[in-house]
């Protein structure tokens, strides 16, 4: 890489990063722990004293991040700052978190120049290993015995009537064998027969009982492999019988067929790998026969042909890897200095609730939570149900370890097959692998709610940032730097997370759809949260992105002065757009119309741009950012006369072609790095009313009521989650779900009510007449919503009622109803 101009697109830890080439010389700095390719670089204190090292290659910032121990790397290397200590990490001048959209407009790291950096050595052992247990399962299931394989010795869930039998194959394919890559994730149906809780058997409908499923799935599964060492991959795609089972057949070939397939298992991932060795895919192509094409893409490559198909994996892997952002976990170790040793010492995180046994003995998450319910009382089986996360956890996830709710004891990565059932232990037998850092180890000002003993649950972006702060400035203070020693520079090394780091769960699928499509609407009931969502996303997102603003802080609490001072930055650069739809916006509004020119006597009249078009203008003089325009109350304009012909352009395969305004007759595009959200409420219009053209060119994302926030908020005897639920269960079987309450209406301020005065209020001021709105004045519908006790059906009102006695009324209404949905 000797260009330093070509700029390159990465993905790393999971998300996309601009590679920003080294022109053949390291940038040393005089203090901080991370190399630099560019010696403008910000975070650089003092470029008079910058020393240089020969990167010839361009690779030092690849083989830095790969090694095992990098101090010890860069010592060798020579790799050290000016106070001669050794570079540990990569500097955003060389490796910057970008958005998977302004990624796709890079050219990708070269594949010759990462097969340079790619040690093939450190490789061996791993494939040794999954070599040895594929061995193993051709040995317990040989291929010969197939044809006469017991269901039992293949399906899972009959060990729970059986505990004398052996692991079935199922039970190795899935969780046995992670050194041959995993097919864990979703539920048991892609393994097509198996063992359901109560001995029933689940299986394709169209057999009519288990032993003619398993007769037809055996004989597909038979087939299926001789096809492949035959050389005929693409054929299993037309046995039927193993149609919905693409995870479990790739990996079945790993083991019998071990070089018909590169052993890349989720017909996504192949699809990803094709398009990175390959710009002339072909289209169409169904899984197999996709499978085949890699295999032959491989086999074409001059330095990749003789490689075995797992090594192949492997360097694909690590080359290329599809984007999927890690997620942080928060787990409550039991408190005890002894078991806090043993965690740190042994690399795991254990909990509790052993009588739920293996979790790899379940289904799926359905037959989980019911087993949850039927043996904890409800309190418990709102913790129990936690510990399902451990599956969900993957290798590079972070885990927040917590001794008390107010006490972290360390942070660590995931490492391994994950989670795993430790029936040798005397308790907290569910356990999965970490890599703990106990430089995390601190008391924090305040208890974090719902934290505690064997409790799991996802970090949210904000604390995660805020807790790598603390760190960073506790070894800040430990060790003191020399003056001007690049602050920010210290802060970025606290933890080697990306920049970018993951949104909050609830934004992810909104990410998604933009991403997927460059435009969606959030749409829902009123007080669903809709704008304040495309804010948080705004916030997040666009923050995370906006390093080069000042007082830009992506993860601020929500209406906190971090947050206000956030979104008026991404304003103040044009970065952040809002607007409202109403009757009269139109066209010359959004993108263009006639306007008089200033200073002309008589009536002179020229085209200006509206509001997207200015945004556009100046989103394609900056490639490098991410725009976002905000539309509230999109269904209240006439959207396809508001948009125009930006109805085509809009459109992502067609984002940079022009087409030209009719009024300036002057071409105009719409760049890639533009993002339209708008949000709608489905109480006024439903998107069943929007124009087909703008439903089939918008991703819609549907934001409904989440009592979650509520539950265990109560105001006197009415615990508000349960009277948000039941409420909206009535108005879902009464009226329909678009017309249900939101949440945000019992949390003003961001907070559930708390008195019966506020909450009296927001029923009687807010509730109600949205309830008369949809009822249009039918009491006795609004009574069925509310009951009698609160509304009087005969006199068109509501009940002289104070404030406790509306909430009393309330509770006692609606209590029986909760009890009878689910939650």
């Amino acid at each position: 890489m000797a260009d330093n101009g070509t700029r390159f697109s990465v993905t790393f830890d999971g998300r996309a990063h601009e590679l920003n080439p080294s022109g053949g010389q390291i940038v040393l700095p005089v203090h901080g722990s991370r190399i630099h390719h560019d010696p403008g670089c910000g975070h650089l204190t003092d470029s008079h004293h910058l020393g240089r090292h020969p990167d010839e290659d361009g690779l030092t910032w690849r083989r830095l991040l790969d090694a095992e121990d990098p101090a010890a790397w860069s010592a060798s290397a020579g790799l050290v700052n000016g106070r001669g200590r050794p570079l540990t990490g990569v500097c955003s001048c060389a490796l910057r978190p970008v958005t998977a959209d302004h990624a796709d407009g890079l050219p990708y790291w070269p594949l010759d120049e990462a097969l340079d950096a790619f040690d093939v050595e450190r490789h061996r052992a791993a494939l040794d290993a999954a070599d040895r247990r594929a061995e193993e399962i051709r040995r317990d299931f040989p291929l010969e015995a197939w044809p006469e394989l017991p269901l039992e010795r293949y399906a899972l869930g009959v060990h729970k009537s059986r505990p004398d039998l052996p692991p079935p194959y199922c039970h190795a394919l899935e969780y046995g064998s992670g050194e041959l890559g995993s097919i864990t994730g979703g539920s048991a149906k892609k393994h097509l027969i198996y063992c359901q809780d109560g001995g029933r058997w689940w299986h394709d409908s169209g057999y009519p009982d288990a032993a003619t499923a398993w007769s037809a799935v055996r004989r597909g599964i038979v087939e299926a492999v001789t096809a492949a060492r035959e050389g005929r991959v693409r054929d299993i795609d037309d046995i039927a019988a193993v149609r919905a089972a693409n995870t479990l057949i790739a990996k079945t070939l790993r083991v019998y067929a071990p070089d018909a397939i590169v052993p890349v298992y989720a017909d996504s991932y192949t699809r990803h790998y094709t398009a990175m060795l390959s710009e002339d895919v072909p289209t169409r192509m169904r899984p197999f026969a996709r499978k085949e094409y890699l295999r032959w893409l491989v086999g074409q490559h001059p330095r990749l042909k003789d490689w075995p198909p797992h090594l192949v994996y492997r360097f694909l892997a690590w080359w290329a890897p599809p984007r999927v952002a890690p997620r942080v976990f928060a787990v409550g170790i039991h408190p005890g200095g002894e078991l806090d040793l043993d965690c740190l010492t042994e690399g795991y995180a254990a909990v509790g609730f052993d009588e739920l046994g293996d979790l790899h003995d379940f289904a799926d998450k359905e037959e989980f939570t019911r087993a949850v319910q039927g043996r904890f009382p409800p309190q418990d089986a709102r913790n129990a149900a936690d510990v399902w996360r451990l599956l969900e956890m993957r290798p590079g996830d972070r885990v927040v370890g917590h001794a008390a709710a107010d006490r972290v004891f360390a942070v660590g990565r995931v490492t391994g097959d994950g989670y795993s059932w430790q029936p040798s232990r005397p308790d907290r037998r569910h356990t999965v692998a970490v890599e703990w850092d106990s430089s995390f180890h601190m008391d924090l000002d305040r208890p974090v709610p719902g934290w505690g003993p064997d409790r799991i649950a996802e970090v949210k972006p904000a604390f995660w940032t805020k807790l790598k702060q603390l760190r960073a400035d506790r070894l800040k203070t430990q060790e003191p730097q020399e003056p001007d020693s690049g602050v920010a520079e210290a802060a970025a090394d606290a933890e080697d997370l990306p920049v970018l780091q993951p949104l909050d769960p609830e934004l992810r699928r909104l990410d998604d759809a933009l991403t997927r499509r460059g435009q969606a609407v959030l749409y829902g009931p009123p007080s669903t949260g809709k704008t304040y969502q495309a804010l948080r996303y705004a916030v997040q997102r666009l923050g995370a992105l906006s390093d080069d603003l000042p007082g830009v802080a992506p993860w601020a609490e929500p209406e906190s002065a971090e947050y206000r001072a956030t979104l008026k930055a991404l304003q103040d650069a044009g970065r952040l757009t809002l607007v409202t739809f109403h009757p009269s916006y139109g066209y010359e509004d959004f993108v263009e119309g006639l306007r008089p020119v200033k200073g002309q006597a008589g009536l002179a009249l020229e085209a200006r741009p509206g509001v997207f078009k200015r945004v556009c203008e100046q989103a394609a003089d900056d490639p490098d950012h991410t725009y976002l325009v905000i539309v509230d109350e999109f269904n209240r304009g006439n959207v396809p006369k508001v948009l125009g012909e930006l109805i085509t352009v809009l459109e992502k395969d067609k984002r940079g072609l022009s087409v030209t305004l009719p009024l300036s007759e002057r071409p105009f595009a719409v760049p890639r790095n533009v993002l339209l959200l708008g949000t709608m409420n489905t109480a006024d219009r439903s998107i069943r009313m929007l124009d087909s053209a703008i439903r089939r060119r918008f991703a819609f994302v549907e934001l409904l009521p989440d009592p979650k926030p509520l539950r265990g908020f109560n105001v006197d005897q009415l615990d508000l989650g349960v009277f948000l639920e039941a409420l909206n269960a009535r108005v879902r079987r009464m009226l329909d779900r678009e017309k249900q309450i939101g949440h945000a209406f019992l949390m003003p301020g961001g907070e559930p009510v708390a008195t019966a005065a506020e909450l009296a209020a927001i029923v009687r001021d807010e509730i109600m007449p949205l309830l008369q709105e949809y009822a249009y004045d039918d009491y006795g519908l609004l009574t069925s919503f509310l009951g009698e006790a609160v509304v009087d059906p005969v006199n068109h009102c509501l009940r002289e009622l104070d404030d406790e006695s509306l909430v009393y009324a309330l509770h006692s209404e609606l209590r029986a109803e909760a009890d009878a949905e689910p939650a």
